[in-house]
């Protein structure tokens, strides 16, 4: 009865390699890239690289492990989760209020610790941050946050809520 039960997993693991999600792989120019609109520092650009643009833009670096299922689907999920959270590549495309939303959340995250995911530097090592490098992704969110308090009115970037009703 056991081997008939592995027999089963085995089979069905060995179909679930056929079943591929799509790659989050758009080479190329990013007309909507946060770069577009607001200065990004080499510095701070190779810290985003390592750490964000993964599962934070439109092009991922996949890992050997992405060929195997059901990690290419976690990794799938993990990435346009990520994606619709906050765009590194679509930042010019987001309202006033939700560039500063989330160039303040940069900030946040990263001093929490919430950012990058511990399950993304258990394997990418080289994603996790220094004190250095987070002051450096500080004082650049910062610098945004500047600018578009002096480029936009006050009540432009604030959080409208939402007036839709709940179906």
């Amino acid at each position: 009865m056991l081997k008939r039960i592995l027999l089963i997993v085995f089979i069905i693991l060995l179909a679930i390699q056929f079943i591929r999600p799509g790659k989050n792989i758009h080479p190329g120019s990013q007309p909507n890239d946060i770069s577009t609109v607001y200065a990004v520092p080499a510095s701070v650009d190779s810290i985003l690289a390592k750490a964000c643009k993964d599962c934070h833009s439109n092009n991922t670096r996949y890992p050997w492990y992405n060929n195997v299922q059901p990690v290419a689907w976690f990794l799938a999920n993990h990435v346009t989760d990520g994606k619709r959270s906050f765009n590194l590549n679509e930042f010019a495309t987001y309202t006033a209020a939700r560039k500063y939303d989330k160039i303040t959340e940069v900030k946040k995250q990263v001093d929490k610790g919430e950012m990058p995911l511990s399950s993304y530097t258990l394997i990418h090592t080289d994603a996790r941050l220094t004190e250095a490098e987070k002051d450096t992704v500080f004082a650049w969110s910062e610098s945004i946050r500047k600018q578009m308090e002096a480029q936009y009115p006050k009540d432009s970037l604030e959080k409208k809520p939402n007036t839709q009703p709940h179906t």
